[in-house]
């Protein structure tokens, strides 16, 4: 499995093309605005299809291109219920932030919850849920590659923005001790933002959440 690291939108935001390509197969994590162009070099390069779309959250920097991937591909989505007015009216998101984006709405072909497993790219992935940063905030964790994509909900010496409406300190960081801090401390952290750290890294040195409460 290869994964391609591709920052894209007007924040630059993370999206995570993962291939396959001895299976032809490709999943991509996160949609940030522009990134369908980025994409489709490298499934042509890799002979590969875009098989899922996997949402993270639903704030507008992560699903901005959401509605033009699964145009263009067939994508099925998955996301976590508890962001689904987002997903579903992303002007509201347009109205907090007083401009104009062009968001669209997205439709969900598999609402996943926290210990769901996910079938792909010849392997399986966990779902875990990580609320704090955004109610239905998810990570999805594959053991074998040693990788956990997380959205926002943790970054390198980092977490989350919790003064967004539905964030919450407490909430998030009691997800980031259960949900983040309980993986293998050499599991690689793919946050939506910046550069990637380790689970290992974050617990012994993130300034925002110890891996023990005090």
């Amino acid at each position: 499995m290869k994964i391609h690291l591709l920052p894209s939108g007007p924040i630059q935001t993370i999206g995570y093309l993962l291939t396959e390509p001895k299976l032809g197969e490709a999943v991509l994590v996160d949609a940030p605005g522009g990134i369908m162009a980025r994409i489709q070099p490298l499934l042509e390069q890799e002979g590969c299809t875009l098989k899922e779309l996997w949402l993270t959250h639903g704030h507008w920097d992560h699903t901005q291109d959401a509605a033009k991937v699964v145009r263009e591909t067939g994508a099925q989505v998955l996301a976590h219920r508890d962001d689904q007015v987002l997903y579903e009216n992303p002007a509201i998101m347009e109205e907090r932030l007083g401009r104009k984006l062009g968001l669209e709405p997205v439709r969900i072909d598999r609402w996943v919850a926290q210990g769901d497993t996910v079938q792909a790219l010849g392997r399986e992935f966990t779902v875990r849920h990580v609320p704090g940063h955004c109610p239905g905030n998810i990570l999805f964790y594959q053991p074998e590659a040693k990788a956990a994509f997380v959205g926002d909900a943790l970054f390198k010496a980092g977490v989350g923005r919790w003064d967004l409406p539905g964030g919450d300190f407490d909430m998030l960081a009691m997800s980031i001790r259960e949900q983040i801090y309980t993986l293998p401390d050499d599991t690689i952290v793919f946050p939506g933002h910046g550069p990637r750290t380790s689970v290992g890294a974050e617990k012994s040195g993130n300034p925002y959440v110890a891996a023990v409460a005090r």
